[in-house]
Order: structure tokens, then C-alpha cells, then sequence
């Protein structure tokens, strides 16, 4: 190749891929308004409160942030609401293991956090990062899944709760359950939690009686 034919290769390459990348950006900028919902006044209120309390020195959005405690975008989502305000006002309460202090957050900015960080949940992501399968929860060992674990599973209760090593911490681990508890008990406390547990962070579960006695039934077989 000659030095004019290396230098047309050159000059012409960048340009052909200059106006790539143009192209890709002008796509994107045209898309980003349509990823994100409207920013309203209480959505930036809540951002107001987040970084008041420096909620970024320990967690994430979207990756931005510290990595000391969990990612928050898509929390309202893995976890109710309920449990959500009462953790933030008092997280020892809720949970006595938990590492975050009581920091005075009101009720009303607890309201506006959660309303920020349910505006954040609904950015479009491109459904990243994408869901995981819960083994325990779905069923495993090649043993077709029951009603209940299905329930289990489509309600998010494993964002709170464990079973034999797999899903959340912030609720009891349920892995043996069902020798400690009797079904009265557990189907009552799936309808009125406070009223088993005074305090409990849990809400109530809103669903069919039918849905009520699935989930009990596979929580008694958890021994």
C-alpha cells in the first residue's frame, strides 16, 4: 500500500465512523427523555432528602454512588412499600441487624425518598440487570414447583425472606417454618401481620383466600 493510499484509508476511515458515532448519538439523545417519567415536585423533593441525608455514601442508583450498602433503583420493586417507610425512619426497628443508624428521617421525607426512588425504578434500563430465578423458590431438583411456591415467587416475598440459603435477609428466614408455626397462624399472619407481630414491617398480603391457603400450604412444608 502506498503512503497516499494509507493516508486516504485513514482520513476516510475516521470520517465514515465520525458520522457513526454521530448518528448513534443523535439516536440516543432522541431516546433518553422517553427512558426516564416526568420529574415532579415530589420526586425532587425526595432527591432533595437523598442527598440531605448523603444517601449516596453508602448506596447506589444505576451504579452511582458507594458501594458500601445495596443498589436502590429498582428497591421499590423488590420490596413494599410499608416496609420500605418504617425502615427508613427506624432501621434497627425493623431490623435489629441492620448497619444503617437511625438518621430522623420524617415521615413525610420517607414519603418523597420512596416517591424518588420509585421514579428511579421505572427508568428504562433496557432490563438490565435482569431478574434471578430463585432455585428454592421455583422449585429444584427437578420437582415441579406447587401453587404456592409460584405465589411465593410472583409476589416478591423473597426480597425479604430466605429459604435454605437463597433470598433476602431482612424478614425471618423461612426455611423451617413450617415446623414452628401451625397453618391457623400462618394464614392468619399472611392477612394481619401486626396483629401476630406487634410492629412488624410486613404488610398485609392482598390476595384471594385461595392464594392465602397456597401459601400456606407450602410454607408447612418447610421443616
Amino acid at each position: 500500500m502506498t503512503n497516499k493510499a494509507a493516508r486516504n484509508l485513514f482520513i476516510f476511515g475516521s470520517l465514515f465512523f465520525f458520522v457513526i458515532f454521530l448518528g448513534l448519538t443523535f439516536d440516543t439523545m432522541g431516546k433518553l427523555d422517553k427512558r426516564a417519567p416526568e420529574i415532579t415536585e415530589k420526586v425532587n423533593a425526595g432527591k432533595m432528602a437523598w442527598h440531605k441525608y448523603d444517601c449516596i455514601g453508602c448506596h447506589t442508583i444505576l451504579g452511582n454512588g458507594s458501594y458500601f450498602a445495596p443498589e436502590l433503583a429498582k428497591i421499590t420493586e423488590k420490596k413494599p412499600k410499608g416496609y420500605l417507610k418504617q425502615f427508613l425512619m427506624d432501621p434497627k426497628a425493623v431490623n435489629p441487624g441492620a448497619s444503617m443508624p437511625k438518621l430522623g428521617i420524617t415521615s413525610e421525607e420517607a414519603d418523597n425518598l420512596l416517591t424518588f426512588l420509585d421514579w428511579t425504578a421505572q427508568v428504562d434500563t433496557n432490563g438490565w440487570p435482569p431478574k434471578p430465578i430463585l432455585a428454592s423458590a421455583v422449585g429444584a431438583g427437578g420437582k415441579e414447583s406447587s401453587a404456592g411456591q409460584r405465589l411465593y415467587q410472583s409476589m416478591g416475598c423473597s426480597g425479604c425472606h430466605m429459604i435454605n440459603g437463597i433470598g433476602g435477609t431482612t424478614g425471618p428466614d423461612l426455611s423451617r417454618v413450617g415446623s414452628t408455626r401451625d397453618r391457623a397462624w400462618l394464614a392468619g399472619h399472611f392477612r394481619d401481620p401486626q396483629a401476630y407481630v406487634p410492629k412488624s414491617a410486613m404488610p398485609k398480603v392482598e390476595a384471594p383466600d385461595a392464594d392465602i391457603e397456597q401459601l400456606t400450604d407450602y410454607m408447612l412444608t418447610l421443616k
